[in-house]
Parts: C-alpha cells; structure tokens; sequence
C-alpha cells in the first residue's frame, strides 16, 4: 500500500508543486483546496505520471469541514505519513481599515486551519512513531510590517504552532518543520502581475518542493525545526 501524503492548500503554485514531488517518490497524494478548479491542474499532472491524486474539497478555516476530508481521505487512502499545510490568506490594510470579520478569517486560514489539520494526522502519526507535517510560513512569520497585520499575525502564531507541536511531538517521532518563504513565489498570478519579472529574482515551486522532500527525509539525529528559503537575490 503506497504511503499517503496530504498537501493543503492545493493551487497553480507552490501546493502543486510539492503535491507532484511526493507522488513522484510513490506517494498516495490528497489535495485539499477550497475549490476544484485550484485541485484539477495538480491531479491531471499526477495521474498523467503514473501516480495517485485523490482531490478533496475542504474550507481550512472550518474545523468541521477539515475533519469531513481528512475522514474522506483515511477511508479512500488511509492515514497520512505527512502532512504539508501550505493554505492561507492575505488582506493587506492598516489596522483600522480592515474589517474584523476579514481579520479573523485570514488567522483562521494562516494558523488554525493548520491546528486544525494537525489534529487529524496526529493520532496516527503518534501511534505509527513517525510522520512529517511541514507548515509553509512567510516573510511575516518574522516580521509585522505596517498594513501586513492581518497576515503577520496568523503566521507569526503559525511558527508558534510548528514550535509547539515541534517540542511535544518530535520525541514520539513526528518531525515538525516551519518554513520561511522569504521572497515571492514564481506563480502564474505573479507572472501575469510582472510579465516582465525574471525568473531568478523568485522562488521556484519546484525548488521550494525539494526542500520540503528533504526535510521529510531526514535523519532524526538532525532534524530541521526551520528553514528560511530566498532567491540569492534577495535582500534580507
């Protein structure tokens, strides 16, 4: 039976990416997006390959909605051996222009949907003594910039999360890794924004991608906790 991965937050970029790394190692692949059009492209590609995509329609913001597919996707796969939460909002604004309702959705999709997730692959994961759940952070992981705190504030408790989970988990052998993606991403929307962006001044999906492989195979004797991860052009 193929091992099973869960990326959430599956679109045109970054969740794409590593969903067809794993499945090019033999991995069983649930991608987990808000709508099918995000899912479509990544589980063509997957299949086209030769490996197995199973799409799966969640909310990360809604806990009961993150527990129906993680239930869809242990019957249809079973239990995954890692997990990848790469969902998350952005609502850029000062503090008194955005709306408190906007403000609790973009916490909810950068830092509880993936406490959320955690919970669901957990129990296995202890019970099995291994398992890997890697969380995509950013730039504002680290920093609060002014008209970015609807953003900073969900992934600033996303690093806190992954340091939570990293010290509690990581002795009964679930590797816990936060990721800084320091820089934007090379994606189909950026591309349309700056056509005339090269390609060196951002970050490859498929390099971030193999980042994330690497971290799933490490040796526990030297586990990452976090990785920060920029275009050598970029200043930091």
């Amino acid at each position: 039976m193929s091992p099973v991965a869960a990326v959430v937050g599956v679109g045109p970029g970054l969740g794409s990416a590593v969903a067809r790394r794993f499945a090019r190692e033999g991995f069983a692949v649930a991608l987990v997006a808000r709508t099918g059009e995000s899912l479509e492209g990544a589980r063509r590609e997957i299949e086209e390959g030769g490996g197995r995509a199973f799409p799966v329609l969640a909310d990360a913001t809604d806990h009961e909605s993150v527990a129906r597919a993680f239930g869809r996707i242990r019957s249809e796969l079973g239990d995954p051996q890692v997990l990848v939460y790469n969902a998350g909002a952005f609502q850029p604004g000062g503090i008194l222009e955005i709306e408190p309702e906007r403000f609790d959705y973009c916490f909810r999709a950068n830092c509880a949907g993936a406490f959320y997730c955690a919970r669901e692959v957990l129990p296995a994961m202890v019970g099995a003594g291994r398992g890997t759940i890697i969380l995509t952070g950013a730039t504002a992981s680290l920093r609060g910039s002014a008209r970015f705190a609807a953003l900073a504030v969900g992934k600033f408790g996303l690093r806190a999360l992954a340091q939570s989970m990293a010290r509690e988990f990581g002795p009964q052998g679930v590797h816990v890794a936060h990721v800084v993606i320091d820089g934007q991403i090379d994606t189909p929307r950026v591309r349309a924004m700056q056509p005339d962006r090269e390609a060196h001044t951002m970050l490859s999906p498929e390099a971030i991608a193999e980042a994330y492989w690497r971290l799933h195979v490490q040796d526990p004797t030297a586990w990452t906790l976090e990785l920060d991860l920029r275009p050598a052009v970029e200043r930091f």
